[in-house]
Order: structure tokens, then sequence, then C-alpha cells
């Protein structure tokens, strides 16, 4: 019995340990700045490319998108500043978050930013088949800062930001990013 309960307590620990790393919140202070775009998640970034993006803009579009591991933080923020323009939650399925489709068939979040200069940004949080919870903070009409919380997805997933095609890409595929500190593109 003594072995048990020293196997339990070991156990709960590592879960402990696990739940604060995994939500841990780093402090990573930015200066706005109107014509950076800034990574709004951590991870590896696994599409560059340009898609049709077909719940909002309905056209064609520059597509990033990040995949964050179970190892990456998890809270996401906001790329640029603006204001919220529209908001939708969309319930799905639960495809590993890497799948092409996955933005289109899993649980997701889009969130539209209007810049003070009339550009309009769409970032999507997707859930993974780990990942079953997305948070998302934004309000239509709110007034968001770059750098600041736009909320989190639990246990891996992946972010779609979509741009103007043309928009002045600054990272390369592969590239491991880190939000708040990682510079995607120039608007």
């Amino acid at each position: 019995q003594f072995l048990v309960k020293w196997l339990f307590l070991a156990f709960s620990l590592i879960v402990y340990v696990f739940v604060l790393f995994f939500f841990r919140l780093p402090v990573r202070e930015l200066e706005p700045d109107p014509g950076l775009i800034y990574a709004p998640a951590d991870g590896k970034v696994v599409v560059i490319e340009e898609a049709e993006e077909e719940e909002y803009f309905k056209d064609l579009r520059l597509q990033i998108s990040i995949f964050m591991s179970p190892f990456n933080v998890h809270i996401n923020r906001y790329p640029v500043s603006g204001q919220i323009k529209y908001v939708g939650y969309h319930p799905g399925n639960y495809m590993v978050a890497w799948h092409p489709k996955s933005s289109e068939l899993n649980e997701r979040s889009t969130i539209v930013i209007q810049t003070e200069t009339g550009t309009e940004i769409l970032v999507r949080q997707i859930a993974g088949a780990v990942a079953r919870r997305i948070v998302t903070y934004a309000k239509e009409d709110q007034y968001v800062r770059q750098g600041d919380e736009l909320g989190f997805i639990k246990f891996g997933s992946r972010v779609d930001i979509f741009l103007p095609v043309g928009t002045e890409i600054e990272i390369p595929i592969l590239q491991q990013v880190k939000a708040n500190k990682s510079i995607i593109a120039r608007i």
C-alpha cells in the first residue's frame, strides 16, 4: 500500500506539471506596428499558399497555417490591431490538425479584424484530433490591440491566417514561429 501511495503521488505530480507546462502564458510584450503582421500562435508554418476562403471573403486569399504541437504555447494572439468585424464558431470533426481539409471540416472559430488602414485579416483557430476545445475572446465591434490574447486551443491544433493576395511574406515554409515575436508578413 505504501508503494501504491507513492506511485499515485508521482503520477499526480507528473500530471500537475504537464498541466502547468501546457497552459503556460509567457509574457511577450510588443509595441504595435500597423505595417507588420505577427504570428498569432507558436508552432511550425505548414502551409503558405493561395487558397479560396469560403466563409467570409469568398475569394482568393494568401493562407498561412501554423501547426501547434502539444509542446507549444497554446495561447493565440491578435496578429494586428483593429476592429473585430466578424466572429464565427463552427462545430465539426476532429481530424488531425495538419490535414489539408481540417481548416474546413474541423471544429473552428473564425475572427476577422479590420486594421486602421481598412485591410481585413482573417484568423481561424482549428481544433485537432486531440484538441477538442477552442476558446475565443473576440466580440464583434470590439477594438483589439496587436499582441493581446485572442484565445487558446487545448492540446495541439492549428491556426490559419488569411491575408490579401500580394501580401509580402517574411517567413519560409516549415519555419518555427512564436506569437508576438515572429513577423510573418508586412502590409
